[in-house]
Parts: structure tokens; sequence; C-alpha cells
């Protein structure tokens, strides 16, 4: 498990529109929120991303860098960003079992008509210098922070410098 204030893992990731992605190489204002989604079995994950690609320009406003990654192949993760309206959400794929276990996130094994392994939901909240501000993780696709909420606790943590918390 990752605590707030430590460094997180450096990830670089491939991205759908045929680029990489690395996490040290983000400089946002404020954050940078890295959305893990179950992948395209799950319709829960695709109205969460969705919702984010609704709400894009007010991350970018804030100063907060987004990206949904999952552990799809490219075929599928690239089918994900055809079939979905997610257009201006950098979508990356290929996110190993062993580094989402490093992220402390959970992995299922699939039923029905999921793939045979894939890694279960969870959003952080990184700072600048790659420190972890804050961490939701779920072992199940419901019960994700809601995307208006996390705006409005970006607004209050950025205006009443709010520290990270759950450190200790």
């Amino acid at each position: 498990m990752i605590k707030p204030r430590t460094e997180t893992p450096d990830l670089t990731i491939n991205l759908v529109n045929d680029t990489k992605w690395t996490l040290s190489e983000q400089h946002p204002e404020h954050f940078t929120m890295l959305v893990v989604y179950r992948g395209k079995h799950c319709p829960v994950c695709k109205t969460y991303l969705e919702t984010i690609q609704k709400h894009i320009e007010d991350f970018k406003e804030k100063g907060v860098n987004v990206i949904a990654i999952s552990s799809d192949t490219e075929e599928i993760a690239k089918a994900t960003y055809s079939d979905w309206n997610i257009d201006d959400v950098p979508l990356g794929y290929g996110f190993s079992i062993e580094d989402a276990r490093s992220w402390g996130l959970f992995v299922s094994k699939g039923i029905k008509k999921e793939p045979e392994t894939f890694i279960e939901p969870g959003l952080f909240l990184i700072r600048p210098d790659r420190t972890l501000y804050a961490a939701s993780i779920q072992t199940m696709p419901f019960a994700r922070p809601e995307i208006k909420a996390i705006l409005g606790s970006i607004d209050f943590v950025i205006n009443k410098d709010y520290p990270a918390r759950g450190e200790a």
C-alpha cells in the first residue's frame, strides 16, 4: 500500500493514440488523477469514464491532468476508446497485474464474460512531485468517488491548502 505523502511508483503506459504516458513526466499545476478501471467488460466503468469526459475541462481548469488505465490489451482498449464517449480522456492499456499490486489495487479472477484476471478500480490524486495525496481503492465496480464530489474536494484542497491525510 502506498501511503499519502510518499512517492508513488513511476508508471509508463501505452496509450490508445499510439504514444506513451509516463507519470514522472507529468507536470500538472496541482494533481494528476490516475483512474484505474476494470476494462471494457465493465458497464459501470463505461458510465464512470463517460462522466469524467463530461467534466474533463473542469479538471483541466483546476490544474488536474487525468488519465484512465486498465489491464486490457491494445485491441480491447482501442475498441473501448472507439465505443465509449471518452474522446478527451487519455486511455492507457496493458497495466500489469504486478504493477497494480504495487499500487495496492485488488485483482479479481473473471466470471462469466470477464477477462481471466483483471484489476479492480482505483483513483489516485498525485501531487506534481509524485507523492500520493489521496487514494480510493475498490474491490468491486461499485462505490466509486463521485466525479462532482472530487471536483469540489479539489477546490477545497487548493483553496485551504489542505494537507494529505492518512500517512500515520
